[in-house]
């Protein structure tokens, strides 16, 4: 037996980078620093009238527009989570939050997370957009080994949404957290670096305007995911 078969792979040990209040711009996407200041009055409009965005969340709904738009300055101050604000990039409106979470550059890996779609990003082309620039920011510019995803067992959208874009399901972690007092059983999902590149290729595959027929899709993600691994 030898070292890599008793003690595991050799790799290179050098620290990922962390988050950096960087412009990510795809086709029809933008992502950005989180500026309460710029982005509330926009993500307040996608979220005030769906109380449901927030049920495996551990925070909202809020009540008012103030009240949301002093979260999410509290929000913007924290570097872990890190709060990038979702935007179209053609009128520069804000749609959604999402963030880079449980970050440790030592060990390269990453999370994503508080993933908060407005009901006008929601099962669109810019949702997946949005996923996509995040994982190519954390494999290529930061150069993270492991992302994940991880969720309520019981959203069943999410869950879904992981594989689609090409997270792997590795588990639950039973009674793993208590949120809004209710028990909360995490699925765990992730993406490696090796498994980048050909779900870079499905990403981009997928986002090119000969795939869209008067706005519908011609093939899915998954079906151009599995297409490239045949």
């Amino acid at each position: 037996m030898n070292a890599s078969e008793k003690l595991g792979e050799q790799i290179d040990a050098t620290p990922a980078l962390r988050p950096q209040p960087v412009r990510l711009e795809g086709a029809r996407t933008v992502l950005e620093r989180l500026d309460p200041a710029r982005h509330a009055l926009d993500l307040w409009a996608g979220v005030k009238d769906d109380d449901s965005i927030w049920d495996y969340l551990g925070y909202g709904p809020f009540p008012d527009a103030g009240s949301f738009s002093n979260w999410l300055v509290e929000r913007a101050k924290l570097e872990d989570p890190y709060y990038f604000a979702v935007l179209d990039k053609e009128s520069g409106r804000a749609l959604g939050l999402i963030t880079l979470m449980r970050i440790d550059p030592a060990m390269r890996t990453i999370e994503t997370g508080h993933i908060v779609y407005g009901t006008a990003l929601r099962r669109t082309t810019h949702a997946t957009e949005a996923q996509y620039l995040l994982a190519q920011y954390i494999f290529e510019a930061l150069r993270y080994r492991r992302y994940e995803w991880k969720t309520n067992a019981l959203n069943s959208a999410s869950r879904r949404a992981a594989l689609r874009y090409g997270f792997t399901f590795e588990g639950v972690f039973r009674q793993h957290q208590i949120v809004k007092g209710r028990n909360r059983d995490t699925a765990w999902f992730s993406m490696l670096d090796s498994e980048w590149p050909r779900n870079r290729a499905a990403f981009e595959t997928w986002l090119k305007p000969e795939n869209f027929d008067g706005g519908r899709q011609q093939r899915s993600l998954e079906e151009i995911r599995q297409m490239i691994e045949a």
